[in-house]
């Protein structure tokens, strides 16, 4: 289908974007890399009147070490956290599963904001990102605020971002070494998962997170219970569905998924040597 008409303007700075989606409210849309907006506006999902391009917007891309953590602009590629040096040291995991999302055109275009911002609970990095903790930075007409990633993801397409904020800036904690994993069921490569698991020890504690298990992405709070009072990985991994509400779609059943998720979570588990 062919998208409804709208107005298109370009922002030359996150100042400037964040000017215009205040002037033009709900009826604005940030667009980035575009794979996630330009369907749904092709299919009428979602139908703004104005476009703000912030592709050319320069100062969201970067990856730097802020000592004791990593700070990436949201504009960064997919494909520039694949091949990050910083990452692939300190925070491996996030450097795998971007290499793991769509196709190389995908990853060449595709930002890592606008695919937290977008809140979609079958997206590979979001649910990295929850797993890995850290925070948020979105910048509104009134200035910056700092949102914790367990607080960010509300519903299904849906995040705490307001109509008039844009989101700048991801803060990380460092996770290096070989303690984690990530498992991904999908039917072609470059497909959603139709379940996925990320598995990783952040400062001591394993963080346990779900791909498309719910409305949001969710951690296994359970699994990650489990874990802290002795449980093996095998036990543990049972308890992965629990407190999850998983899709039922072309692909899937609810319980089928569950099935993945406790089979998923025990092989993540075990390739990332957590016991």
């Amino acid at each position: 289908m062919i998208p409804a008409a709208f107005d298109y303007k370009r922002a030359g700075s996150s100042e400037e974007a964040v000017a215009l989606i205040a002037e033009y409210g709900d009826e604005a849309k940030l667009l980035a890399g575009g794979h996630s907006l330009i369907p749904m506006m092709k299919l009428r999902l979602a139908v703004p009147t104005v476009l703000v391009d912030i592709g050319r917007v320069g100062d969201l891309s970067y990856i730097d070490d802020r000592d004791d953590h990593i700070a990436i602009g949201a504009l960064a590629t997919h494909r520039s956290l694949e091949t990050s040096e910083l990452l692939i040291s300190e925070c491996p995991i996030l450097a795998h599963v971007a290499s793991k999302v769509g196709d190389p055109q995908v990853r060449h275009r595709g930002t890592i904001g606008g695919s937290l911002a977008h809140s979609d609970p079958a997206s590979d990095l979001p649910a990295v990102v929850l797993a890995l903790g850290g925070s948020l930075i979105a910048q509104g007409p009134n200035g910056e605020r700092e949102v914790k990633v367990s607080d960010f993801f509300t519903g299904y397409f849906e995040s705490t971002l307001s109509d008039d904020e844009m989101l700048t800036e991801i803060r990380l904690p460092k996770a290096p070494g070989d303690s984690w994993n990530y498992q991904k069921f999908n039917r072609r490569a470059q497909d959603w998962a139709i379940v996925g698991v990320a598995a990783v020890e952040v400062q001591g504690a394993t963080k346990v997170s779900l791909v498309n298990m719910g409305s949001t992405p969710l951690r296994a709070a359970a699994v990650e219970d489990a874990l802290a009072g002795g449980a093996s990985s095998e036990e543990a991994a049972e308890q992965a569905a629990e407190g999850t509400d998983a899709p039922t779609d072309l692909n899937a059943s609810p319980e089928y998924r569950a099935h993945l998720a406790r089979v998923l979570t025990r092989r993540a588990l075990e390739a990332a040597g957590i016991s």
